[in-house]
């Protein structure tokens, strides 16, 4: 895998072009076309470098490097099916509020802050290619400083996005580069765009469930009996073992169906009239590992998350 050391606050467009796979040698070039293999880098909100992968089909996706979260999903009629919230802020003071952001090494609350560091920290890339037509792009975290202070050791995060005509794809691989044992929890905290009012979720249905509603300190336990899961209120629900198979109806015409591998849990959430500006326009479905994962040193933990529309 080719290493990519961009100097992106001195170009304000890059392209990063795949010119020999074979060797794994890449380039980055300050030219404003779009490069063949569909993957640039430019100037986001509050000046943020964001990756933007374009498909020959006419999809496009926006991956901020900060946090490594991805933005932004439109398939080839223009729409959006992800969403950012209004409050979201791009000055780094915090994770950027919407899209897909991480959680690693901590999902919700715990012994470190809330969802971890993965989403407060800047990515890098470290390959960009073209797969069968397909934009590919791999970003990489390290421990550092600021980990360190919270959570001390040592990691390596890879995460790749793969875009297609009517699908986005991601892999997400933690490697311990520490000495000792570390174990950590994760999730993909999507936020999909929709009419909460007409919003649904099938594939739950036996699954033990975790609902935080109405105290998230005091989970209730029980099982899903419903064949569709809607989105009356406060929704803030973990589902145990859940099926590696979901479809998202978003009250908005699109039927989203969300694969994964390796992600055991789902939690879906809403916060109703605590983000009254806007929760009616979203709805977050996400994969998530609720148990703790334990690596030893030199040992992986792989999760793919396949999201795709009809």
């Amino acid at each position: 895998m080719a290493m990519l050391s961009v100097p992106f606050s001195s170009l304000p467009t890059l392209n990063l072009r795949r010119v020999n796979r074979s060797s794994g040698m890449a380039f980055a070039s300050a030219n404003k076309e779009t490069g063949t293999v569909g993957v640039r880098v430019t100037e986001g909100e509050g000046s943020l470098p964001k990756v933007v992968l374009t498909s020959p089909h006419g999809s496009e996706a926006e991956i901020y490097l900060f946090g490594g979260c991805i933005t932004s999903w439109k398939v080839p009629s223009g729409r959006d099916l992800l969403f950012v919230r209004p409050d979201a802020v791009f000055n780094k003071k915090k994770p950027i509020s919407g899209g897909i952001p991480h959680c690693f090494p901590q999902f919700g609350p715990g012994t470190i802050q809330q969802h971890g560091f993965a989403r407060n920290m800047d990515w890098s890339i470290v390959d960009s290619e073209n797969v069968e037509g397909n934009p590919v792009v791999t970003l990489i975290l390290k421990d550092g400083p600021y980990s360190r202070a919270m959570w001390d050791f040592g990691f390596q995060a890879l995460y790749k996005v793969i875009l297609n005509a009517k699908s986005i794809s991601t892999e997400l691989k933690i490697t311990n580069t520490d000495t000792k044992p570390f174990s950590f929890t994760t999730a993909l905290h999507t936020y999909f765009s929709a009419s909460v009012t007409g919003a649904s979720v099938r594939g739950l249905k036996g699954c033990k469930t975790l609902n935080k509603d109405p105290d998230p300190t005091n989970p209730i336990e029980g099982k899903e009996e419903r064949d569709v899961v809607t989105f009356p209120g406060f929704v803030d629900c973990i589902y145990l073992d859940a099926s590696d198979e979901l479809y998202l109806d978003n009250g908005l015409g699109d039927v989203i169906t969300i694969k994964n591998t390796n992600w055991s849990d789902t939690v879906l959430w809403n916060p109703h009239l605590q983000m009254e500006a806007c929760y009616k326009d979203f709805v977050c479905v996400e994969n998530a590992k609720i148990g703790n994962v334990k690596l030893e040193p030199e040992q992986s933990w792989t999760g793919q998350q396949h999201v795709s529309v009809g």
